[in-house]
């Protein structure tokens, strides 16, 4: 990443997150929506500690800056985003809880069953699964009607049984039965990559763009997903916790299986590349218009954190 464009980009990322973390911080306040009966105030913390803890937001980033290529980065994109964003951090809080990842640090901070307990974090989570749904669908997310209903499908899709809890199922088999390459790729692609390649092809469904958008905006997420999550498993290798806010060499204590575990991380870094290079030819048709997506596909690939 030349240094300019790496400047933008943790400009654009820094101004996005900032209107994202400002949006829910609205959404999780205490005020109460039409039909709801209370907001208990311990569930609501609890949801404010798994959410309002900092975070690069790049699901969100990547919700706006695809909508963008159409000129649709406005305030409805934004709530897709903050809708987006508690699917992600509902994911983090229950990955977290000792039957799954059994992690006492997030983002630097407690993790939600350590600061409250464990019963209150499952229910935090299960609320800010329901919450983004109702994000999307409220009108207040100013998108004709069957494009939010589209978002809603879509979603689902990305985070349920063929998706990302789907990935995190098969993730907990691998613990007791290694799969083979094919095995871990499908795996990787639907617990981390579904999320991020629905990020991208929502900015092609809010805009109404035509399908051939939609499916390339995908496929760009699906190769920055597998990135990410390549990344990820490399840092966990040679990261330590003060650098990643977490614990690492956590997937190699628990026997889990990952690529860079089966090839290494010299392989790991070649295939890094290779994706920034799909990715970037990907976008190569809206020129200069995805130059901030770019600068993220190399920033997915190449972070240290």
């Amino acid at each position: 990443m030349m240094k300019d464009d790496q400047m933008a980009f943790e400009t654009a990322l820094f101004t996005r997150a900032a209107a994202i973390e400002l949006l829910l911080r609205q959404i999780l306040d205490a005020r109460l929506l039409s039909g709801e009966i209370a907001r208990p105030e311990r569930l609501m913390a609890a949801m404010r500690h798994g959410v309002l803890n900092g975070g690069k937001r790049l699901r969100p980033f990547l919700v706006m800056e695809s909508a963008a290529l159409f000129s649709a980065d406005g305030e409805a994109a934004l709530r897709v985003a903050a809708a987006l964003e508690c699917v992600h951090c509902y994911s983090l809080i229950h990955d977290d809880l000792p039957a799954m990842d059994d992690d006492d640090l997030r983002r630097g901070q407690p993790t939600v069953h350590r600061a409250f307990d464990e019963a209150t974090a499952i229910l935090a989570g299960d609320a800010l699964l329901t919450l983004a749904f109702d994000i999307i669908a409220d009108e207040a997310t100013a998108l004709p009607a069957e494009r939010r209903a589209a978002l809603v499908l879509a979603l689902a899709r990305a985070a349920g049984t063929g998706g990302m809890v789907g990935g995190q199922s098969l993730d907990l088999e691998a613990e007791r039965k290694r799969p083979d390459e094919d095995g871990i790729i499908r795996l990787q692609a639907m617990k981390t990559g579904a999320l991020i390649r629905f990020a991208c092809e929502a900015g092609a469904i809010i805009a109404g763009a035509p399908a051939a958008d939609r499916e390339r905006l995908a496929e760009f997420g699906s190769a920055i997903g597998l990135a990410f999550q390549l990344a990820d498993d490399l840092l966990d290798l040679t990261a330590d916790a003060a650098q990643m806010g977490k614990a690492t060499k956590k997937d190699a204590t628990a026997g889990k299986a990952t690529l860079a575990a089966l090839h290494g991380p010299d392989w790991v870094r070649e295939q890094l590349h290779g994706l920034i290079d799909q990715a970037h030819a990907l976008l190569d048709p809206y020129g200069e218009r995805a130059a901030l997506l770019k600068a993220a596909a190399t920033f997915v690939a190449t972070r240290n954190s």
